[in-house]
């Protein structure tokens, strides 16, 4: 990551969330979007799984629309889903083109 796209995320964390860590709205465009979910990623570990409600947890910490995150999770390749088992995907399958 070079210094304008290091920049441009601090700008994109502190626009869209508290002082106190939570998400004060889910942004519309997609590259701030993928910066946010990646901030709230943070905690999970790759390879490691998850229950539905442990996901849903780990959201609400930020933001009370845990389905629609938890879908943008799933949506963008940060996770994948099966049985209702979660999964984090290596930042390799993300889907980032936007944050390039």
């Amino acid at each position: 990551m070079n210094i304008r796209q290091e920049r441009e995320r601090e700008t994109v964390l502190r626009n869209f969330f508290t002082a106190d860590g939570k998400l004060k709205q889910i942004p519309v465009q997609r590259k701030k979007k993928l910066i946010v979910l990646e901030r709230i990623l943070e905690g999970f570990i790759v390879g490691q799984r998850y229950l539905e409600k442990e996901i849903n947890e780990h959201i609400k910490k930020y933001h009370p629309d845990y389905a629609t995150i938890r879908r943008e999770f799933i949506i963008n390749n940060y996770m994948y889903r099966e049985n209702g088992i979660y999964e984090m995907n290596p930042p390799e399958l993300w889907r980032r083109e936007d944050l390039l």
